[in-house]
């Protein structure tokens, strides 16, 4: 595949963010066109015991074991 087409920073995944919250918040901002995302809620899963965060571009994100963010289903 070519990197022809690819900007400087699109080559960032939400797996590569670190796991704190203003990071997180920095990238789906970033990702949203710049358009400010920020944490609605937050809450512990029961089956999990892992920390929700639920943002206002609408979905909800976790960090998992390796400390990498992940959209909670």
């Amino acid at each position: 595949m070519s990197h022809a087409f690819v900007k400087e920073g699109d080559d960032q995944w939400l797996h590569d963010i670190p796991p704190s919250m203003a990071a997180l918040i920095n990238y789906l901002t970033r990702e949203n066109n710049g358009i400010r995302v920020y944490e609605k809620s937050s809450y512990q899963d029961a089956q999990t015991g892992k920390q929700v965060s639920v943002m206002s571009n609408g979905f909800a994100y976790a960090v998992d074991a390796d400390n990498r963010w992940y959209i909670v289903d």
